[in-house]
């Protein structure tokens, strides 16, 4: 089995994702927000971020099963 990158990169996304959606709670009626016609930002992108993380650790989880399947499947061989 080789390395898939996909799921380490997954799992920062999720954390980072995480991390600004909380921040983005947090400061949920903050003035900050203003410059940006009131739209929580740090919430919307935190959102994306954990959903792009959940795609990619998806995308690596089904690569490995369909490995693990291929290794486990009888071979014939045709002679």
């Amino acid at each position: 089995m080789g390395f898939d990158i996909r799921l380490p990169i997954g799992f920062l996304f999720i954390s980072l994702g995480v991390l600004l959606s909380l921040f983005g709670l947090v400061t949920l009626q903050s003035p900050i927000y203003e410059r940006s016609l009131g739209l929580n930002i740090n919430l919307v992108w935190g959102i994306v971020l954990s959903l792009f993380g959940l795609v990619m650790a998806y995308f690596a989880r089904q690569s490995r099963s369909r490995q693990v399947r291929e290794e486990a499947a009888p071979k014939t061989s045709r002679n």
